[in-house]
């Protein structure tokens, strides 16, 4: 039975995200920055997942993999930036609790998906250099489709596993998330159970896929470890916000440039592209 003091709690439904801080003559600069780095990031991978599609030449193991990674960092920015470009130019920055934990599944589940896609990636390219002869059997269609397919489907397994025992957890004091969108370690703090079930949770799959495949892709995992598995103190909070951004707004935004855009293949679809649009045009 609960107690007096549990019955009589008062419990949220309702978060207020605080943002990057509180800099009201800021916001304009901040939305047009972010709205800029949005429509960049969605044009950019939009154009890799064309070229991939229509173009023969990029039928490739490692092209398939581009094109699911340009896909995923797609519906990765969509999850997070509208809301914040919301929040900066009304000032709204409420977000309900079920928002709040759907933003955190598809951010989560995306987050996990890139972590076994980039792994996979790398087993791609460990096959076409260190076993070239082989390369052909090992990463047939059928493995390459696997490959992607598991990534998928255990990013978005794992995160439900976190989110169901997020949703179990009572917030029931402050309601304002010291974020600029829902992470789990700000929501755990603000929640009124004994959060040590939770982190021990969050601690063990961010083993399973971050960690590990730290071993294979170590750049791009450092900011999450520095998010995730440090501690939190005053002195490192804001910079965790900072980190965060890094890999929820820039990575996006350069992945095509890093991993597609200079490729010289990449660059005669492009001029492809451009001479049957100017045919078409002149025609």
């Amino acid at each position: 039975m609960a107690s007096p003091e549990r019955e009589n709690q008062t419990f949220i439904m309702e978060f207020l995200l605080q943002g990057l801080g509180d800099f009201p003559e800021l916001q304009p600069l901040l939305f047009l920055l972010f709205l800029a780095i949005y429509l960049a990031t969605m044009a950019g991978n939009a154009l890799i997942m064309g070229l991939v599609l229509l173009d023969r030449h990029l039928h490739t193991p490692m092209y398939f993999f581009l094109g699911n990674l340009s896909c995923l960092e797609t519906c990765y920015s969509s999850t997070i930036l509208p809301r914040l470009l919301a929040g900066l130019l009304t000032g709204d920055r409420t977000i309900s609790l079920a928002g709040c934990l759907s933003q955190y599944y598809f951010f989560g589940a995306l987050l996990a998906t890139e972590c076994l896609l980039l792994a996979a990636m790398s087993y791609d390219r460990y096959v076409a250099i260190c076993n070239p002869l082989h390369y052909a059997a090992r990463m047939s269609s059928r493995a390459c489709l696997q490959l992607a397919s598991g990534s998928w489907i255990g990013g978005f397994l794992g995160n439900s596993v976190t989110t169901l025992s997020l949703s179990q957890l009572t917030f029931c004091g402050p309601n304002g998330i010291d974020h600029f969108f829902c992470d789990l370690v700000p929501l755990v703090k603000l929640s009124c159970d004994d959060p040590r079930q939770m982190e021990t949770l969050a601690f063990a799959l961010s083993l399973i896929f971050s960690f590990v495949p730290f071993l294979v892709v170590s750049v791009y995992y450092g900011t999450l470890l520095a998010v995730y598995m440090f501690p939190t103190t005053d002195l490192l909070r804001h910079f965790k916000k900072v980190l965060s951004v890094a890999y929820t707004v820039l990575t996006p935004l350069a992945n095509p440039l890093i991993y597609s855009l200079r490729n010289r293949e990449v660059q005669e679809a492009l001029s492809q592209a451009r001479r049957t649009s100017l045919g078409a045009v002149e025609a």
